[in-house]
């Protein structure tokens, strides 16, 4: 770590930016750069130039996404594939225009085949067809991964991709349309143990698994890809499939889930399935062998992150009523 770096973190404000940002101080780095979406447009490719030549940069993570649940996905997928397309290259050129060597591009486990082989390893990309309902966003951040390549192979910088599996934990969007899993979940069984509900009810069987990771394990995952040895990340890469998971390599049921988040909340109602919705794709989990044998693996448990964002939830909830 050069801790004296000046390191952009496009995103900031969002959940996993504002982790990065944390752990980013706590390690000790004396120049952490970010500016709002309101002062920075990341889509307009002058705005984004001029910033670049102002500010000096020398380290990247790019953070900065449209993102939103399937609700979103399927609702806005023109906005999801050209505002991601035009961030990610908009920063990514320019930090090699403007000499920065270090970047990290972060993905999602979206990008693989909806009917890859469990668990995902990283050479499933492009192996098939993707889940027709996030296709734009997975797309997107495709292009992502291959603009990074690109420029290694073409201009020798080193600019570097992880893929997280579903993330949770502070700063999560808590919206009861364009949420993921976790968040819904607290939102709907807190406001049904608020309500004095006898149940709550669930989307589809309950049975489709799912790997989680805690954002405070994400943003300390990315810190340590960024600063790994070069020579010791390359040897466990691939010039044209350089991307690493990042997850637990541990799923679990969404019955189990919001039983877990029933019993956080303190909720003691009971948990039904509503038939009628769909479940999606049976499971979801990432192979991680490739960031174990690089040297990381997630510390928090689902139990402690669970109860880590319940407690977040509880204090901002007069800003989140709104929403």
């Amino acid at each position: 770590m050069n801790l004296d770096s000046r390191v952009y973190v496009a995103g900031h404000g969002g959940m996993v930016g504002s982790a990065i940002i944390r752990q980013l101080k706590e390690s000790g780095y004396q120049h952490i750069i970010t500016c709002t979406s309101a002062e920075l447009d990341l889509t307009n490719q002058v705005a984004v130039a001029a910033f670049f030549a102002e500010q000096k940069i020398d380290e990247v993570y790019l953070a900065a996404a449209k993102v939103g649940g399937i609700y979103a996905n399927n609702t806005f997928p023109a906005e999801f594939i050209y505002q991601n397309l035009m961030i990610e290259a908009n920063v990514i050129h320019q930090s090699y225009l403007h000499g920065v060597q270090k970047l990290l591009f972060l993905g999602s486990s979206c990008i693989y085949p909806k009917l890859a082989s469990q668990p995902m390893q990283e050479s499933a990309l492009l192996d098939g067809y993707l889940e027709p309902t996030n296709e734009p966003y997975a797309v997107a951040k495709i292009a992502g991964i291959k603009l990074c390549e690109s420029y290694n192979r073409q201009y020798g910088v080193d600019y570097r991709s992880v893929m997280p599996t579903n993330l949770y934990g502070p700063g999560d969007n808590y919206h009861p349309e364009n949420s993921h899993v976790i968040p819904a979940l607290i939102r709907r069984i807190h406001e049904a143990k608020e309500q004095g509900l006898s149940e709550v009810t669930i989307w589809g069987t309950g049975t489709p698994k799912r790997e989680f990771l805690h954002v405070d394990d994400m943003a300390a995952a990315s810190i340590f890809v960024m600063n790994l040895d070069k020579a010791k990340y390359d040897s466990q890469v691939d010039p044209m499939q350089s991307h690493i998971n990042v997850g637990t390599g541990l799923d679990c049921s969404i019955l189990d889930i919001a039983q877990i988040i029933a019993k956080v909340v303190g909720f003691v109602g009971e948990i039904k399935s509503d038939l009628s919705k769909p479940d999606g794709a049976p499971r979801k989990l990432m192979n991680v062998d490739r960031l174990r044998r690089l040297g990381w693996e997630a510390n928090i448990d689902l139990n402690t992150g669970l109860k880590d964002a319940y407690k977040w939830f509880c204090l901002h909830q007069s800003e989140l009523r709104g929403v």
